[in-house]
């Protein structure tokens, strides 16, 4: 029995008896997940985790840190004396395994999608996907009132989030292999995918009707977007379905990580807005990140390639634009001291191609003159079915359709079913909004007027617009008027802005272009240098007239009123005003096509202004 005692006090190594808790801290605490921030000691880890702990010695002589490892090569290992062929390619495959995240299909689910093909999405992004939350987003149309336009426009923002967070990881998985000295990890690209499967959380029913339409009429008071509401759904997913042991589990590290997702989605929070670097996330030499999911610098980033190619396939309009070939050729140049993804100078003309085909689904699908109208009626209908509509949220606390916004557990049951719970419910007090939505389904729509436009840009508030319809009201046109009495209120006047995504700017200003001679230098390519038929102009306003009433007589008499206030104020001729008021266009001279009257240009302004409105100049 003694002997055996000595054997097991001879068997235990003294500086284990008495090593301090630090010391065995410092020697078993796990690694950060961000590899290129390991010292010596971490990498040391990391080779014991991989079952290589044999090398950490040489490791150690070499002083081998986190940020070198991208960069180690076959002769490399040689050269530090790892000779054994084996140990060579096992310590590689380990290495590899910082910055890339395993695909296959044991681990990936795949997804068929018309667009991208078999998408495969990694485990912690399919379990993101199987929330209510995101589940939530089946019933989202992704183009809103216009499916009452295009039968093919039935997609939602559930498949559009899908694909979105797919390019996100295709483009920096691209930047990742292309150029491993960008030191881009594991987590990085899953917060990059995260970033682009839940930038679309926060919509609400019929998509952008209800934040740019219902909302601001609903609560004129607030300044609320969907983008707000999907930083507010990510927390709330994350805290109801319990994901942040997930997310940790996966190398996540929180709160960071999960900042860094919110500002890759919506942008710096605001309690940072204003610093030289204003993202918490990460620091400036990942900027080239930001500009993946929703661009601000130009624009070009996954949530458009994706949804140009989805709509224009959905609607049956002709895509002519390539991302695949911003993949192929995406590229992280410095400029100015910032990190910017760039693409190759032969790809200017793709990219402008994209901003055509923004502008075509804008004028033949997104702002359509009957889709607009149609979305215009639901808004009305929601407006007089919002105090009647009770959602239980969190607490057991009640909301209303305007007020759901503050609740995410509320938010989550809001989706475009609330156009069949109302149109279905038996509560009197919803007898208005189903008379309106049940005119949508008959198609006895508003009828457009026409359109128009103003020499100059106008900023337009809900009071204006209320001006201009009693102005039409008492547009008596000079001659030919009918005796029909019209009110303010049986008009509706809606201006749409139509530009290339950054309101008067051309967007491809802001990119930089490489070269094959110098894939390291970024410079920019100005339209002249591109082509004499490129857009002079990259934003215009369009103001669109509406009748509410369904009787001939008076539709003749309105637009008639339509035609009177477009002179009045110096619009443009609308396109049918000489069929419509065949009396009253050879009045004004400007309208003859044979030449401009200024002066009665300016004149036109000047009234403008005196009535309140502000005019804007490109």
């Amino acid at each position: 029995m003694a002997s055996r005692k000595r054997d097991i006090a001879t068997a235990i190594n003294p500086e284990d008896v008495f090593q301090t808790p630090g010391k065995k801290m410092s020697v078993d605490r796990t690694p950060d997940p961000d590899f290129s921030r390991w010292g010596v000691e971490e990498t040391c880890h990391y080779l014991r985790d991989e079952g290589l702990g044999v090398w950490e010695t040489v490791f150690r002589e070499h002083n081998v840190t986190g940020v070198v490892l991208r960069y180690l090569k076959k002769d490399d290992l040689d050269k530090m004396g790892v000779k054994p062929l084996g140990d060579q390619l096992r310590i590689l495959h380990s290495l590899g395994k910082l910055w890339r995240i395993e695909e296959g299909p044991q681990t990936n689910k795949v997804f068929n999608d018309p667009i991208h093909g078999h998408v495969e999405l990694h485990p912690l992004l399919v379990k993101i996907i199987d929330t209510p939350q995101f589940q939530r987003l089946r019933n989202i149309k992704q183009l809103g009132g216009t499916y009452f336009v295009f039968p093919g426009a039935s997609h939602n923002r559930f498949e559009h989030s899908i694909g979105v967070g797919y390019l996100a990881g295709q483009l920096v998985k691209a930047l990742n292999e292309r150029q491993p000295e960008l030191l881009i990890s594991r987590r990085d690209i899953l917060c990059v995918q995260i970033a682009g499967l839940c930038h679309d959380l926060g919509h609400g029913p019929f998509s952008h009707m209800f934040d740019a339409k219902f909302i601001p009429r609903a609560r004129p008071n607030i300044s609320w977007k969907h983008e707000t509401a999907s930083l507010d759904m990510l927390d709330y997913l994350v805290k109801k379905n319990e994901l942040e042991p997930l997310l940790k589990q996966h190398g996540l590290v929180l709160p960071q990580d999960l900042d860094f997702i919110k500002e890759l989605i919506a942008g710096p929070l605001e309690t940072n807005a204003a610093l030289p670097w204003p993202y918490v996330g990460r620091s400036k030499d990942k900027s080239f990140l930001y500009e993946i999911v929703a661009n601000k610098r130009n624009g070009i980033d996954m949530d458009k390639w994706d949804y140009f190619a989805r709509d224009c396939y959905n609607l049956g309009i002709q895509n002519n634009s390539d991302y695949r070939r911003y993949l192929k050729f995406a590229r992280v140049c410095e400029v100015d001291g910032e990190k910017l993804i760039c693409t190759r100078d032969k790809e200017v003309g793709n990219l402008y191609d994209m901003f055509y085909t923004r502008n075509c689904l804008h004028k033949r699908a997104y702002q359509h003159r009957v889709g607009n109208i149609i979305e215009t009626m639901i808004t009305e209908a929601f407006l007089k079915a919002d105090k009647h509509i009770q959602v239980r949220g969190s607490g057991g606390k009640m909301f209303t359709l305007s007020t759901a916004i503050d609740d995410m557990e509320a938010y989550t049951k809001l989706t475009d079913n609330v156009f069949e719970q109302i149109l279905n419910s038996s509560n009197p007090e919803l007898a208005e909004a189903q008379q309106i939505l049940q005119n949508i389904l008959r198609r006895r729509l508003y009828k457009c007027l026409g359109q128009t436009q103003a020499d100059k840009s106008l900023k337009v508030t809900q009071e204006t617009l209320h001006a201009w319809e009693a102005d039409l009201a008492e547009s008596v046109p000079q001659t030919g008027a009918l005796a029909v009495t019209l009110l303010p209120e049986d008009f509706v006047v809606s201006v749409i802005q139509m530009d290339y995504g950054m309101k008067q700017e051309n967007p491809i200003d802001n990119m930089r272009f490489y070269c094959k001679t110098d894939p390291t230098k970024a410079v920019p390519i100005y339209k002249h240098q591109v082509s004499k038929l490129l857009p002079e102009r990259f934003a215009e306003q369009l103001i669109r007239v509406y009748y509410k009433k369904m009787d001939d007589e008076g539709l003749v008499a309105a637009k008639k009123h339509f035609v009177q206030w477009c002179m009045n104020n110096n619009f443009t001729k609308p396109q049918d005003g000489d069929v419509i008021a065949p009396e009253l266009t050879p009045l004004k001279e400007s309208w003859s096509g044979k030449k401009e009257d200024r002066d009665d240009e300016n004149v036109g302004s000047r009234n403008l202004q005196q009535k309140g409105v502000k005019v804007l100049s490109f």
